[in-house]
């Protein structure tokens, strides 16, 4: 199934009182073929922490890097990487997950 996503990059900049904001730039939107999703739970300093990945296939493209978002369904997706898709050149496998606490 593909969905269409807005394609985001996190954007920190210091406050006047030396905290951090973080805007996000919109970039575009992609079309995405969505793979399934898989969720592994853990712990960390007290705190349930769950981890979604999942993979989807798209056009490559230039503003795809790792470490930009994917915005789908309200939801915020990391891209964690970016693999060009050997036998179908100008494609694109993404690897993307996101943390939920």
């Amino acid at each position: 199934m593909r969905r269409l996503a807005e394609l985001v990059e996190a954007v920190e900049t210091e406050t006047a009182q030396g905290g951090r904001a973080v805007n996000y730039e919109p970039l575009g939107v992609v079309w995405l073929a969505l793979g399934e999703r898989s969720r592994s739970e853990g712990a960390t300093a007290g705190q349930a922490e769950a981890v979604e990945r999942m993979q989807a296939v798209t056009r490559m493209e230039p503003r795809l890097v790792a470490g930009r978002l994917v915005r789908l369904d309200g939801r915020d997706w990391r891209i964690r990487l970016v693999d060009p898709d050997q036998p179908r050149s100008g494609r694109a496998t993404l690897s993307l997950e996101r943390t939920t606490r």
